[in-house]
């Protein structure tokens, strides 16, 4: 899959000092470097269980919420951002998350060369960037070149679960995921936001009035 142009830009957020001795410190601990080979989970987490990926893991509070309901699960999260991931590895240290591991990479490029075919049990995309302005639709991660390498790493089976707050985002991903043939719909169109939990992001999008899209599309088993 070429890249044309990347759905995210590296902004200078503000590292504060817990952030940066995280970073630091705890990277090497609970970090996974990006490598041109497939991941190998169990010898990751040191067992076998369900691999759920995280794309765009923001602050790290859902994520560490997530992983702490699901002891049984394994998760990766994909952040390219210094300050989300330096507080997603104070939440992992603080909570002792055992089934926790952060990829600090582009997260197309960890699809494309470490996840292996049919390797997840889930895939969650919460909020991700909606590019507004037209000129910069473009830009957006679910399109479908993406969606398609999502569904080849999906187990049948699996879910996909997308959250945006933008309209005119949530439309044109419910056209894309309905397009991609491996996929299926578990609602007639939007579904409810489930067991998902609330972000901070989210939090302060609702209290300003902003309506939640959430999809949710299941990975179906190939013909016999």
């Amino acid at each position: 899959m070429r890249r044309t142009v990347r759905s995210y830009v590296l902004r200078q957020g503000r590292v504060t000092a817990a952030q940066e001795r995280a970073l630091a410190e705890l990277m090497p601990v609970y970090g996974i470097a990006f490598k041109e080979e497939l991941l190998q989970p169990a010898a990751v987490f040191g067992r076998e269980a369900p691999l759920l990926l995280e794309i765009g893991s923001g602050m790290g509070e859902t994520t560490a919420q997530i992983a702490r309901e699901r002891p049984d699960a394994d998760f990766i999260a994909v952040e390219v951002h210094s300050p989300g991931i330096g507080s997603l590895l104070k939440l992992i240290e603080k909570d002792q998350l055992k089934n926790v591991r952060v990829i600090r990479h582009d997260a197309l490029e960890v699809l494309e060369k470490m996840i292996p075919d049919g390797g997840l049990a889930g895939i969650h995309l919460f909020f991700p960037d909606p590019w507004p302005k037209k000129r910069h639709h473009k830009r957006r991660l679910l399109q479908a070149p993406f969606l398609a390498l999502l569904a080849s790493r999906m187990k049948p089976g699996a879910s996909v679960h997308v959250a945006t707050d933008w309209e005119d985002y949530a439309l044109q991903m419910l056209e894309a995921l309905r397009s991609e043939p491996a996929l299926v719909n578990t609602a007639p169109d939007f579904a409810s936001a489930g067991s998902r939990p609330q972000t901070k992001f989210e939090g302060r999008g609702r209290t300003l009035g902003h309506r939640i899209w959430d999809l949710v599309f299941r990975k179906v088993s190939p013909p016999c």
